[in-house]
């Protein structure tokens, strides 16, 4: 579990391909000394369980779950990449509840500057604007977030100078691709509204392309 304030900046060391997964080896300047084989830490808004650690670095396995829900398949050597390690039950509860478990890639459509703070606009994928809430929280590559203004599945946020400086927000220019992860309450709402549903196999549609054309609808 994580709070989404942003302890550290770290950056992409080493991608090795390793039977199909990706092996990812971050450079960071969190204090090490305190990790255990099996921690997590959240890279770019994804948790990580490591499996190798030195002083000044760490090493973590990719499913392709993970590569195929996250940004990290675009991930370059040399990139910068926020950090945090999972939180204590002492810490102080700076942000939100966040898992480190990635909803949706999203995209970033407006950057400007607003006073001393910096404003932008991101692209939520339609399929979680449900979950998102004007003043609500959002966890955008890692970074406890509040949505400012909500249209649609558009969310503005404005960030502050200091959370310029501590992450890497200065690589977020239009057109580019971030992990949003939705309040964790949200989703258990939804779940609990369908009460005795939540235990039935949605029934797949049997509608198809040949369905259609055999029944006059596709010429």
């Amino acid at each position: 579990m994580f709070t989404g304030i942003i302890e550290s900046l770290g950056k992409v060391e080493s991608l090795q391909s390793v039977g199909g997964d990706i092996r990812l080896r971050i450079q960071t300047s969190l204090d090490m000394s305190d990790v255990h084989l099996g921690d997590s830490i959240a890279t770019n808004g994804i948790c990580l369980t490591v499996v190798e650690w030195g002083s000044n670095w760490y090493a973590a396995d990719v499913s392709r779950e993970s590569l195929n829900r996250t940004t990290l398949a675009q991930w370059k050597v040399g990139q910068a990449v926020n950090v945090e390690k999972a939180m204590l039950p002492t810490t102080r509860f700076g942000g939100h509840i966040v898992s480190g478990h990635v909803d949706a890639v999203g995209e970033i459509t407006v950057v400007r500057e607003d006073a001393r703070s910096l404003y932008f606009e991101v692209t939520a994928p339609v399929e979680i604007a449900k979950y998102l809430a004007e003043k609500g929280s959002v966890t955008v590559d890692g970074i406890s977030l509040t949505i400012n203004h909500l249209r649609g599945n558009i969310l503005s946020l404005n960030l502050i100078p200091h959370t310029a400086e501590r992450t890497n927000i200065g690589s977020w220019k239009t057109g580019a691709k971030v992990n949003l992860e939705v309040d964790i309450l949200a989703r258990y709402i939804e779940r609990l509204l369908l009460g005795e549903k939540a235990a039935q196999v949605p029934q797949q549609s049997k509608i198809s392309l040949d369905f259609l054309a055999a029944n006059g609808f596709l010429k």
